[in-house]
């Protein structure tokens, strides 16, 4: 029986049947990817092997760094961008190291996964090819000219995949510097796509639904439950990884998820009003200033690390105090060194749900009059890359701090949620 990678195949092996699309192998098994998302590895030995379905025909990127678009004869459909970036969902495990490696492009993941090839006209560019744990602000920086290049030419909605460990970042970067008038999907997956119960293909199919929709944002389209029934569709900057390995690792933080993709129906449920289509005109914003740190604020700890921050010329730092935000009554005399030298201090909260508020206890008040700029219900991370992106627009202490109290990307809510 001839079949290729790809294909929806049938295989009858001593009284039990196995349907799935063949998937890429090192051995003589045959590894199926089957509709309840695990791989199975079967020997073809003694088995009846019956062709279900061909692959669909998956356009060539052959050169990494070009973009090329697939021809489709199934009429006019969305164009597609797919910016691969490396991480798990385009990775495969190195057999000989047993370890995950970064080594798949996007058209590996068109192969992969021929149902996407049913939602839109793809094109796809290898912007780098690393681990997320390697990003760097330079790389959100290349990242985003990339997505405005291909909106420019024409893209319809773009899909990143990226690893899920420093996703919330980079997505947060893509959200305050690029305004968009079309959708801007990240996706990742927590499993490789050779390993039992990778989560990769559902959830790329439903990042492509995201990417074709009305949902002109920058977000973050993952697992929804442990399930093969939802993913759910975060913001930008309201998005957090909450578990090393489960696949619905992602949750969003002091909001809900913009709403969610029913897998089995492919239809998308929204919970919150949303940006849409064409609303906004495209524009590319500022950059980042790398020399800021995020500093975790633990009992007993010396504020001589702010001194170090300062002393080795960084330009802005961000604190996650306890609770409403706080830091112990040494550390105020820093903070106030920090700003009398123009470097701002953000003051966010290691509880992540709810709202900072300095003016409740003494230390929050003594913080405020050293200068230090509430972070309002920020996530952490997102205060600190959003500070790094206002850095870039100016070094005036007052207009960081007013930029830093702006919603500017839904990062600030006006009232927190209980």
């Amino acid at each position: 029986m001839e079949f290729q990678q790809g294909d929806k195949i049938k295989i009858e092996k001593d009284g039990v049947g196995y349907e799935g699309i063949v998937m890429p192998s090192t051995t003589h098994h045959i590894v199926l990817k089957m509709s309840n998302g695990y791989n199975a590895g079967i020997s073809p030995e003694n088995t009846k092997i019956t062709l279900l379905q061909k692959a669909a025909k998956a356009q060539d990127f052959s050169s990494a760094g070009t973009t090329q678009a697939k021809k489709t004869t199934k009429g006019k459909l969305p164009k597609v961008s797919i910016l691969s970036t490396g991480g798990t969902i385009a990775s495969k495990i190195d057999y000989r190291t047993g370890a995950v490696t970064a080594r798949f492009s996007a058209d590996d993941i068109l192969k992969a996964i021929p149902e996407l090839t049913e939602i839109a006209d793809f094109s796809g560019k290898a912007i780098y090819n690393i681990l997320s744990e390697n990003m760097r602000t330079e790389y959100w920086e290349e990242l985003a000219k990339a997505v405005v290049e291909e909106i420019r030419g024409g893209a319809d909605g773009i899909i990143i995949a990226h690893g899920t460990d420093t996703m919330m970042y980079t997505a947060a970067a893509l959200a305050f510097m690029i305004q968009t008038p079309v959708p801007i999907v990240f996706v990742g997956s927590q499993r490789s796509a050779d390993r039992p119960s990778s989560d990769n293909a559902m959830n790329a199919i439903c990042a492509a639904k995201v990417a074709v929709s009305d949902i002109a944002e920058v977000c973050l389209v993952m697992h929804g439950s442990e399930s093969d029934d939802i993913c759910d569709i975060h913001r930008a900057t309201k998005v957090r990884k909450m578990h090393t390995s489960r696949r619905d690792a992602f949750r969003s933080v002091n909001s809900e998820p913009i709403g969610f993709v029913d897998y089995l129906t492919r239809e998308i449920h929204t919970h919150l009003e949303y940006t849409k289509r064409s609303s906004n005109e495209l524009e590319l914003r500022g950059s980042f200033e790398p020399k800021c740190a995020l500093i975790k604020f633990t009992p007993g700890a010396s504020p001589d690390i702010i001194s170090y921050y300062l002393n080795a010329g960084y330009k802005g730092i961000v604190i996650e105090g306890t609770g409403l935000g706080h830091v112990s009554s040494e550390w105020v005399p820093l903070i106030e060194r920090a700003t009398s030298m123009n470097v701002p201090v953000i003051i966010t909260s290691q509880c992540l749900h709810g709202r900072v508020c300095d003016r409740v206890y003494d230390t929050g008040r003594d913080m405020l009059k050293a200068g230090a700029i509430e972070g309002e219900d920020m996530l952490p991370e997102v205060a600190l890359v959003k500070l790094m992106w206002v850095l870039s627009l100016s070094s005036d202490l007052s207009t960081v701090e007013k930029m830093m109290c702006e919603n500017i990307s839904f990062e600030i809510n006006e009232r927190s949620l209980e």
